[in-house]
C-alpha cells in the first residue's frame, strides 16, 4: 500500500467543518437540557402510585430503549410530515434526540431516586418540610448527584449520536465531512479530521458538565466534608 496522506484540500474546507460543529452543538445543548427535564419527569411518573401514569411512562421508556435511534429519527421526520405537520430537518432531529435521551435519562434518574433511603424521607417529614421540599431537597437533588457521572456519559453519547441525523439532511459535523470528502476525493483524511473534532467536542462537553456539577452540588460536598 502506497497511500499518501494529503490534508491540504480537506483543511481548506475548515469553514464547513466549523459550521457542522456549531450545528452539532445547537442540537446537543437543548436536547441535553430538555432531555434531562423530560427524563426526570418521566422517572417521577414511573415511580408514581398512579398505575396508568406509571405504565405509560414505562411503555415509552421500553419502546425507545429497544428500537434503533435511526428508526426513531425517520418516524419523527416522516411521521410528522404524514400528519401534515411540516417541520424542518433540524427540528425533527432535535425532537428525536430529546425523545431518545429522555428515555435513558428516565432510567438513570429512577435508579438514583430508588437509592434514597426511606428513613431520610421520614426524617425530612418530621422536620416539617412540605412534600415539594422533600422531593426537591431529599430525593431529587441527592439522586441526581449520585447518578451524575452516568448522566454525563449519556449526554456525551447523545452528542455523538447526533451524527445519525445527517441521514435526514441535517448539516451537522458528519454531513459536513461527507460533503467535503465528495468534493476533495479525500474520504480518509476528512473522516480522520471529523473523528478528532468529535473527540474535542466530547472532552469540552465533559469539562462543561463537570463544571456544572461542581457548581450545583458544591453545597452538598461542603456539608459532607464538615459533617
Amino acid at each position: 500500500m502506497n497511500y499518501e496522506f494529503d490534508f491540504t484540500s480537506v483543511l481548506a474546507s475548515w469553514p464547513q467543518f466549523l459550521e457542522g460543529a456549531w450545528l452539532t452543538i445547537q442540537l446537543s445543548f437543548p436536547a441535553t437540557v430538555l432531555g434531562l427535564v423530560l427524563g426526570t419527569l418521566c422517572a417521577i411518573g414511573r415511580r408514581s402510585t398512579h398505575r396508568l401514569l406509571s405504565r405509560v411512562c414505562g411503555f415509552y421508556v421500553e419502546t425507545v430503549r429497544n428500537t434503533p435511534f435511526l428508526v426513531q429519527i425517520f418516524l419523527v421526520f416522516f411521521g410528522l410530515a404524514s400528519l401534515g405537520w411540516k417541520v424542518s430537518a433540524f427540528t425533527a432531529a432535535l425532537l428525536a434526540l430529546i425523545i431518545n435521551v429522555a428515555a435513558y435519562t428516565c432510567e438513570i434518574m429512577r435508579a438514583g431516586m430508588d437509592s434514597i433511603h426511606g428513613g431520610q424521607i421520614e426524617a425530612a417529614e418530621c422536620l416539617g418540610l412540605t412534600k415539594r421540599q422533600v422531593y426537591w431537597h431529599v430525593i431529587l437533588l441527592p439522586a441526581m448527584e449520585k447518578v451524575y457521572p452516568a448522566l454525563t456519559s449519556q449526554f456525551v453519547l447523545l452528542m455523538l449520536a447526533s451524527s445519525i441525523t445527517s441521514q435526514i439532511s441535517v448539516e451537522e459535523l458528519t454531513a459536513a465531512a461527507s460533503r467535503v470528502q465528495s468534493d476533495t476525493f479525500r474520504p480518509f483524511e476528512a473522516y480522520i479530521l471529523v473523528a478528532f473534532a468529535y473527540l474535542a467536542l466530547s472532552l469540552l462537553m465533559r469539562i462543561g458538565l463537570w463544571a456544572f456539577g461542581q457548581l450545583v452540588f458544591a453545597r452538598r460536598r461542603r456539608l459532607k466534608t464538615t459533617g
